[in-house]
């Protein structure tokens, strides 16, 4: 790793004095611009390649005394350089090796407080940081946002802060958005051609950032309040009855959440983007090799519809060895285990027809793990004896459900949960969750988290449809793994799908589902259809059974929000592409001039001439490449388009 810190004197043209309290930082390639002003206020405004693409009227930290450590105050010095490091993700979802480069500035007060920001090449962010000996209440932040006009957005429209975050995000022009509309994390803006990603990244014992519209272009960041009170209803909604008075409670002397506005010309610039990881701490775990990225056979989705066999399926024994079979059989990871398995309200109370360690046991003679799916509420409760006992049983790892919150109170809950379960080696896959924060770099066993709407949604309306698909990429999954859940084997057409809680099927076609498998980022990867689907389709199961769950590189080849992405990763020396389209069919042309020099194989799953009107109608092929081949491939309304690259 190398780290490059500049001294101010060497670093003129980072920081241009405008006036005594104006300064000037740009990216290391000169293409955004952030010019920071400190007077009553600290305001400041973003420029790309000349063109503001977004400011901020106040940036403010006020604490529980109305005090604003940051306004008139006097500044103790400011201060600037530059960083370049070279990050080794210990669970790569986009990139093994992560390059962090870097321009910033300081600006140090007298009252205990200081203010950084960083200038990337793809974006900027900031945040506070406290130094003082007392504990501190904050009762707010302030963040006042505006965009250009005409900005439009992709919306992600909350009801409260009581959400899974599992959004339809709406395009929609911004000056339309007021202060009845409220958005969790992470939003999406274009001003003129450029996009702006708004999110954050290392929330510890602080609560989430959302934005509620303000109106002509403006949004106001909001903090939902420290809780007072709060009522269980049934086993897992937890639901705050009452507030404080303030949004924290904190140490005097720490760093505050980052910031972070991811800036891109282009849209696969936004898939690219690794800005929220960078930003995040570092590892915190000593031994980190007994974390296993894998992908995982799914029993919920598909309501355990387990045919041709000769017992009752459901939640029992021998439902679940022969999903451990299957798992075996395919060099499939993990099984979960979802609702049922234990009697509401306590972890240690297996249901009738379960016995979690004999499927451990069974389990590990197959190299399968198992990992548990926990009601947060319970889970916390009991999260001491539970683990010990998990652990005893061979559990390699906890699916936690239902927290719907993202006060600090629950931001707290998500590191207790990531360290305990480190000191018993299990996995942490969190559901019903707010936004990934780079928590997976702090502590590297959660894995992946949900706070999508993915296919679960298929079970109960028509909200996850190709379009859709098509836009999470650039949104969602910005800010980290997502556990959308692919891998339907039942697909249908727009006309003709209809949701089914009990035997669910996919919107779109079978080439789209299996092109999730390289598009969408999680190190643990779900195979939601049921075993015997997956049987009956054998060549399309022994594709996504072989797609890796962490890359050492990407590439976006082509991209638009919300129309269509095709992107290529690699793992070790092999290269899998995949395309997605909404419900438009699309003709693109890919160039593997990013491969070596050499000849290749491409193993090719594409849509077949029927898939329009029957979407589980694919080709599979094989095509001699090279890295001057430029390769024309066509995607049906709703279609996908798949390949393995190997060398010759």
């Amino acid at each position: 790793m190398k780290k490059f810190i500049v001294l101010p004197v060497f670093v003129l043209f980072l920081l241009t004095t405008l006036s005594a309290r104006d300064f000037k930082i740009t990216s290391p390639d000169g293409k955004i611009s952030l010019i920071v002003s400190v007077d009553k206020k600290i305001t400041w405004s973003v420029t790309f390649n000349g063109n503001q693409v977004i400011n901020s009227s106040r940036t403010a930290i006020i604490l529980g005394d109305g005090s604003v450590p940051v306004e008139n105050t006097a500044i103790r010095r400011p201060s600037t350089g530059s960083i370049n490091d070279t990050i080794r993700a210990v669970v790569p979802h986009k990139r093994a090796l992560i390059n962090d480069n870097c321009n910033y500035l300081t600006i140090a007060f007298r009252s205990g407080f200081s203010l950084t920001f960083r200038v990337y090449n793809d974006g900027m962010a900031y945040r506070f940081e406290s130094d003082l000996k007392d504990p501190l209440y904050i009762k707010n932040e302030s963040a006042e946002l505006s965009f250009p006009a005409g900005t439009y957005s992709w919306f992600p429209y909350e009801r409260s802060f009581m959400s899974h975050n599992e959004n339809t995000f709406v395009y929609t022009l911004l000056d339309t958005i007021s202060n009845r509309h409220l958005a969790s994390l992470p939003v999406l803006f274009r001003p003129g051609n450029v996009n702006v990603l708004i999110t954050e990244s290392a929330i510890e014992e602080y609560p989430g950032m959302w934005l509620r519209g303000a109106g002509n272009g403006k949004l106001t960041a909001v903090w939902p309040a420290y809780p007072k009170e709060e009522v269980l209803k049934g086993d897992r909604n937890l639901v705050v009855t009452k507030t404080e008075d303030y949004i924290a409670k904190v140490s005097g002397k720490r760093f505050f959440p980052w910031r972070v506005f991811i800036i891109t010309p282009n849209d696969g610039g936004l898939i690219e983007s690794d800005m929220v990881f960078r930003l995040a701490s570092p590892n915190r775990l000593d031994n980190t090799d007994w974390i296993k990225p894998g992908k995982v056979a799914w029993d919920w989705w598909n309501a355990n519809n387990i045919y041709g066999v000769d017992f009752r399926a459901g939640i029992n024994n021998q439902t679940y060895k022969h999903y451990i079979d299957f798992a075996s059989e395919n060099g499939i990871e993990y099984i979960i285990l979802d609702e049922g398995w234990y009697r509401r309200g306590n972890l240690l109370d297996l249901a009738p027809e379960i016995d979690v360690a004999e499927l451990c046991r069974y389990a590990e003679k197959r190299n399968v793990g198992i990992i548990l799916w926990v009601v947060f509420k319970t889970f916390d409760d009991q999260m001491d004896k539970a683990l010990k006992k998990f652990s005893e049983w061979g559990v390699k790892g906890i699916k936690v459900d239902f927290m719907q919150r993202d006060d600090q109170k629950m931001v707290e809950f998500y590191y207790r949960t990531a360290a305990k379960a480190a000191e018993y080696h299990m996995l942490v896959d969190f559901h019903g969750a707010y936004k990934p924060d780079g928590l997976g770099r702090t502590y590297p066993n959660v894995i992946t988290r949900e706070g999508v709407k993915g296919m679960e949604h298929s079970k109960w309306s028509k909200d996850v449809d190709p379009e859709h698909d098509v836009t999470i990429p650039f949104t969602r999954m910005v800010a980290g793994p997502m556990d959308y859940t692919p891998g339907a084997m039942i697909n249908m057409e727009k006309a003709n799908f209809n949701p089914t809680f009990s035997k669910p099927s996919s919107q779109g076609t079978r080439v789209h589902q299996m092109a999730m498998y390289i598009i969408y980022e999680s190190p643990l990867q779900m195979l939601s259809d049921s075993p015997s689907n997956y049987r009956r389709e054998k060549e399309c199961l022994n594709f996504i059974a072989g797609v890796p769950v962490i890359w050492d590189d990407i590439r976006v080849l082509h991209a638009m929000v919300g129309d269509y992405v095709v992107l290529a990763r690699k793992n070790g020396n092999t290269w899998y592409v995949g395309g997605m389209t909404d419900w438009t069919p699309r003709e693109l042309e890919i160039d593997f001039s990013f491969l070596d020099p050499g000849n290749y194989i491409m193993e090719v799953f594409q849509d077949g001439i029927n898939a329009d009107r029957n979407a589980s109608d694919y080709k599979h092929l094989t095509v001699e490449i090279n890295p001057d081949t430029r390769y024309k491939i066509s995607m049906a309304t709703g279609g996908g388009w798949v390949a393995k690259i190997t060398a010759k």
